[in-house]
């Protein structure tokens, strides 16, 4: 009998030896944690559920788990210190890997050291606009109109945006210091009511999501003068973005834009974070997850997890600079 049990207990160990860790990434029963660090309803939480939803053959249930809360800092350190077998995983962002470290003065978390990037999914378009009637009333058209007018009016033109330190804070101080004009911020609590004191003209213009702000741009109340991002959007392929416009004004390099990407914590097994990249990438591409992008005015833009590790340290650094000449901090 004990030479038996001793004959099963080698065969468990053998089985255990020979059987793949991305296998066990997932014990039966248990579901894999996708944390979103922000209130359901926004655009993470959107694409977060659409690839939950599509990863479901291939990695089993994955549970969305809304942990909002200090600017995205609370979901993101809650999957930083999960255990790395791939049970948890967060849908991290700009402001949470790029800009939140520069501008808290206490992050309890390292955007680099403590995080496995998996995949980026998204690089969502942001768009200068205008009040529409204010730009009529100044003559501005064209970019070149709102960098000429700037010049010989410092001051005279105030922008809103979500709050110190939010994205179009950030995009208006690097347009202000690349373009050589001053501009005064007026910090609203949050992107909606940023977006409404622009259409009601308590400020001249924004650099808002493209996704919020389409309708208003085709109803005519805003006026789109130029995209923050490298790429023109196929959703207004019209519209130059400031890089190619601003080429000559000093903005040749502007590229400020909103994205996401999964992230697990750091030391996660290399099968395990190859079988999570495979699954969502592959999710990425079904016609379910593109439909939500659309209504983002963006575009799936996966990456294998090198690539997105070095996007990151490249978004990292960019925003230092940024947020230091912004004077935004919070303690």
């Amino acid at each position: 009998m004990a030479l038996h049990r001793r004959h099963l207990l080698q065969a468990s160990l053998a089985l255990a030896a020979s059987t793949p860790l991305c296998a066990l990434a997932q014990p039966a029963g248990r579901p894999i944690r996708l944390i979103v660090p922000y209130p359901p309803g926004g655009p993470l939480d959107s694409v977060a559920r659409a690839l939950a939803a599509a990863v479901k053959d291939s990695l089993g249930t994955v549970v969305v788990d809304n942990k909002p809360g200090a600017g995205g800092n609370l979901g993101v350190d809650l999957a930083a210190k999960a255990p790395p077998d791939g049970l948890t995983i967060v849908m991290g962002a700009v402001a949470t890997h790029a800009i939140n470290p520069w501008l808290f003065a206490r992050l309890p978390y390292d955007p680099i050291r403590d995080f496995t990037p998996i995949t980026r999914v998204a690089q969502v378009p942001n768009v200068l606009v205008m009040n529409a009637e204010a730009a009529t009333k100044l003559g501005i058209h064209t970019l070149r109109d709102l960098v000429a007018y700037a010049k010989k009016n410092p001051g005279r033109l105030n922008y809103g945006s979500g709050g110190n330190g939010s994205a179009g804070h950030l995009a208006g101080e690097m347009f202000k210091s690349q373009a050589g004009v001053f501009m005064v911020h007026i910090p609203y609590a949050g992107g909606y009511p940023a977006q409404l004191g622009l259409l009601a003209g308590q400020v001249d213009l924004n650099f808002d999501n493209l996704s919020s702000a389409s309708a208003n741009i085709k109803a005519g109340r805003l006026r789109a003068l130029a995209l923050t991002t490298t790429l023109r959007s196929p959703a207004m392929p019209e519209l130059p973005t400031i890089a190619e416009a601003g080429r000559d004004l000093g903005l040749g390099g502007f590229d400020v834009g909103t994205w996401f990407g999964l992230f697990g914590p750091a030391g996660l097994p290399a099968e395990v974070l190859a079988r999570l990249n495979q699954a969502f990438v592959a999710a990425m591409a079904t016609p379910e997850v593109k439909a939500r992008f659309a209504q983002l005015m963006s575009e799936p833009s996966p990456t294998t997890p090198e690539q997105f590790a070095g996007f990151v340290k490249a978004e990292l650094a960019k925003y230092g600079p940024v947020v230091k000449a912004s004077g935004a901090k919070v303690d």
